[in-house]
């Protein structure tokens, strides 16, 4: 408990120390002094509550001094009691409440009376204290609401009339107070809500509800609309509510999903334009590459031979383009996937320099490499994905390459008994990139110089895959060159090593000699004349017998028709695609040929679309181009022969 403070004034200092020892408890506190100048400086510093002045002292007597105190602010609540030994009589007690005395003592002091009388005025004392403390509350939460930017009402829970609102109303909504006074609060929704608004405040009545939030429309002065959040409170037959206006959060959630939709939209037509480009490209391509194969299988002398070899060159030029710009696209709309199993990566290095020796040779260039023998022989690794990264680091090294050389370095940086980091790198002695240019190279279709696919070639989209694809797997790429000395290349990334269990594999069995498919009718829906060449020319070399027939709606006829033992069938086909020659062939054919195997040959490679192929009835997708043996691999499969 607060102490409440007492000054005592009085000329005699033996009365002072009377008045201390009949006062003296632990919940007040003392001031005394003789002077009645050093009286007000007291009850100015200390927040005196009351004040037990002798009437008559030198100087300034205790009336003086009383209208001294109650003319300043600071000082004019104290209460004062007149402690005096002059006359009792009416005109000196009228003298002394005039002054702003509250009672009087009279000397000499009865101890009993003095305490009795101190002990009221100090309870009078404590709760006039308190009563200032709630109006400071109350004119502090008054101001907080007047100068609130929320509408603050209290609702009769009874009528649902507005009781009281603050000046916010007007900013908000642009009525008056007075306006909105004693009108219901369902009148200011507009009209589609006044019911929903009636009902939701009657659930807040019926449940007395303390805490409720919810939102409406609410129309202007002017006949707008806004969208308001509102709080409800249900307490003493009122319902409290806290109004916030949120159009520009609503109107700004509208933009959100407008751009989400235009954005998906985008997305949408994005996916389908990748798709079409995707048949439109490989299509052609594939016909190109197989042809190139069955050319090789014929009679040809050693020039013809280097025209199929710059002829198959070119064409997997052109599908390289084509699976970056699709692998961007699935990388960006985060469809792409990376798949760890068991694998050496020092083999992995050996394959794609290999691969590249040839390249290097042709331009006099040595291509080193330097692999670090603590490497743990099996690590959990996406050799595709690695394959990839490495052959577009050296490939651009070759490429940028004129003299020295290209080297490879893999070391082991840290290793634990789980897992450990690897460090590749790639270092050329190539043309270098200018340092203005060097945090540019890692986007889609940025090159060093606007001049680079002039002089070198490619799509500025190797490093952009590159850089996406370490990341993915969880490393992190740099790079550090020097204009006209050469680059640097670096990744990093942790491998986690893999277990005896997963390091088991089979023994890879050799290559052995593709059977017939003697006695084996199959019907090829293909649109595309090379395609149907192609294809009927392989199926043909493995004695299948072939009918080609140009769209769905021919296979359906020839299955009613003839029987097959199975169909390969292009998904984009005109009058009716393999999608929905396929559904229909699920649902309307009757057994054994609603299970006839279908194998879809598509030049679409979208994760989406080969699921939706598979989904349509499809028992098997290839993708174009592709290889004679995948095509024999999944024909034996599914015709059951080993």
């Amino acid at each position: 408990m607060t102490p409440v403070n007492i000054l005592i004034v009085d000329d005699r200092p033996e009365n002072i120390i009377t008045l201390e020892a009949l006062l003296k408890r632990d919940d007040i506190r003392i001031f005394s002094t003789t002077s009645p100048n050093d009286a007000l400086k007291l009850a100015w510093e200390n927040s005196i509550s009351i004040a037990l002045v002798d009437v008559q002292m030198p100087e300034m007597d205790g009336f003086e001094l009383v209208e001294m105190l109650k003319s300043n602010p600071r000082t004019k609540d104290i209460l004062v009691i007149f402690v005096t030994a002059i006359s009792k009589e009416a005109k000196y007690a009228v003298k002394g409440l005039n002054a702003g005395a509250v009672d009087y003592l009279y000397k000499p002091l009865d101890p009993y009376i003095t305490s009795a009388k101190v002990d009221a005025f100090i309870q009078l004392a404590r709760s006039q204290a308190e009563i200032r403390q709630k109006n400071e509350e109350l004119e502090n939460f008054a101001l907080v609401v007047k100068n609130c930017a929320d509408i603050i009402c209290t609702i009769d829970a009874a009528s649902l009339r507005i009781s009281n609102i603050n000046p916010a109303i007007e900013k908000i909504l642009g009525y008056k107070m007075h306006e909105v006074l004693d009108k219901s609060i369902i009148d200011l929704v507009i009209e589609e809500e006044q019911g929903n608004l009636r009902t939701r405040l009657g659930e807040i009545i019926r449940e007395r509800s303390t805490f409720s939030s919810f939102e409406f429309q609410f129309q202007t002065f002017d006949k707008n609309t806004k969208w308001m959040e509102c709080r409800a409170s249900y307490r003493g037959k009122n319902i409290f509510i806290n109004i916030s206006d949120i159009s520009p959060q609503k109107s700004y959630m509208e933009q959100l999903i407008k751009s989400k939709e235009a954005a998906e939209t985008a997305r949408k037509i994005k996916e389908n334009f990748l798709a079409n480009m995707s048949h439109e490209l490989r299509t052609p391509i594939s016909g190109i590459i197989g042809l190139t194969k069955i050319l090789r299988d014929t009679p040809v002398n050693e020039q013809q031979h280097g025209l199929l070899d710059l002829l198959e060159v070119s064409s997997q030029s052109l599908l390289g383009v084509i699976n970056d710009i699709l692998d961007i696209s699935k990388i960006e709309a985060g469809k792409f996937t990376i798949v760890r199993s068991p694998n050496n990566v020092a083999e992995i290095c050996k394959a794609v320099c290999d691969l590249l020796k040839f390249k290097a040779d042709e331009k006099n260039i040595e291509l080193l490499t330097d692999i670090d023998p603590d490497i743990p022989e099996s690590l959990m690794v996406d050799s595709l994905r690695l394959n990839q990264i490495l052959m577009n680091l050296l490939s651009n090294a070759i490429k940028f390459t004129e003299r020295g050389y290209v080297k490879l370095s893999v070391k082991a940086l840290q290793h634990f008994d789980t897992k450990c980091k690897l460090e590749f790198s790639v270092e050329d002695t190539g043309i270098g990139i200018p340092e203005n240019r060097l945090s540019k190279i890692f986007d889609s279709f940025e090159q060093a110089e606007d001049d680079t696919s002039v002089k070198y070639g490619g799509t500025g989209l190797g490093l952009a895959i590159v850089k996406k694809l370490i990341e993915l797997k969880g490393g992190e790429l740099s790079a550090n060159s020097q204009f006209g000395v050469g680059s640097v290349f670096k990744f990093t990334n942790w491998f986690a090593l893999a277990t005896p269990e997963e390091t088991k594999v089979k023994t890879p069995k050799g290559v052995k000699e593709l059977n017939a498919f003697k006695d084996v009718k199959v019907l090829v829906a293909e649109d595309n004349l090379v395609n149907q060449f192609m294809i009927t020319k392989i199926l043909k070399d493995w004695q299948a017998q072939v009918e080609v027939v140009n769209n769905g709606k021919k296979v359906l006829e020839k299955l009613t028709e003839t029987d097959y033992d199975i169909v390969l069938m292009d998904t984009h086909m005109p009058e009716m695609d393999g999608i929905e020659a396929a559904k229909t062939i699920r649902i309307n054919f009757d057994e054994p040929k609603r299970s006839i195997p279908i194998i879809s040959l598509s030049a679409a490679i979208a994760e989406h679309e080969q699921e939706f192929a598979v989904g349509s009835g499809m028992n098997e997708v290839l993708s174009k181009p592709f290889h004679p043996h995948e095509l024999h691999a999944k024909m034996s499969k599914l015709l059951k022969i080993k």
